[in-house]
C-alpha cells in the first residue's frame, strides 16, 4: 500500500499526537484529584490514597476485554491489599449504575468501585474514552504507567513490588 505524502504526513501527526498522551502520563506526571464515588457509598479523594500504591482501572460491564481482565484485576488486588495497595474500579458514565452493581456484587469485587456518572474522573485522567484504561499510581500521588487495553500482569505485578518498597 502506497500513501501520498500528504497521508504520510497525517500518520506521523496522529501517531505523535498518540504517543504524546501516552508519555505524558508516564514517569513523574502527578495523579488528578478527582473526588470517587464508590458503590458503597464511600467518597474519597485522590489524594485520600496518598501513602498507598494505587491501581486505577476504567471499565465498563458492556467491554469484553474489561470483563476478560477483571479475574486478574481481583487476584492483583489481593496479591498486594495487605502491603499497601488499593484498587479503584471506575465505571465509565455511559454504563447503568444497576449494571456496574450487579457486576461487581456477582463477581465479588473485593476492591472499590466507583461510578463515574458525570465523566468527570474520566475526563481528570485525560478525558479516558477507551476500556480499559489503567494508570498504577506510586504512594505519592504520580502515575507510574498507564495502559490502554489489558496490562501485561507479569509486568504490572514487577512495577506494583518495587513501588511498594518506596518510601511514601
Amino acid at each position: 500500500m502506497k500513501l501520498s505524502l500528504q497521508q504520510l504526513i497525517s500518520l506521523v501527526a496522529v501517531i505523535a499526537i498518540a504517543a504524546g498522551g501516552y508519555f505524558a502520563f508516564s514517569g513523574q506526571t502527578s495523579a488528578p484529584e478527582v473526588r470517587f464515588m464508590t458503590l458503597k457509598g464511600e467518597s474519597l479523594m485522590t489524594s485520600d490514597l496518598r501513602g498507598k500504591v494505587v491501581l486505577v482501572n476504567f471499565w465498563a460491564t458492556d467491554c469484553v476485554t474489561c470483563v476478560h481482565e477483571m479475574p486478574k484485576l481481583i487476584e492483583t488486588h489481593n496479591k498486594f491489599e495487605k502491603q499497601g495497595f488499593e484498587t479503584v474500579a471506575v465505571a465509565m458514565s455511559y454504563d447503568p449504575p444497576n449494571y456496574v452493581a450487579r457486576f461487581s456484587e456477582q463477581n465479588k469485587l473485593p476492591f472499590k468501585v466507583a461510578l463515574d456518572v458525570q465523566g468527570k474522573i474520566a475526563a481528570g485522567f485525560g478525558d479516558i474514552r477507551f476500556t480499559p484504561t489503567t494508570f498504577l499510581l506510586d504512594k505519592r500521588g504520580r502515575i507510574i504507567q498507564r495502559y490502554l487495553g489489558e496490562p501485561d500482569f507479569t509486568q504490572l505485578h514487577r512495577l506494583v513490588e518495587a513501588a511498594l518498597k518506596e518510601s511514601a
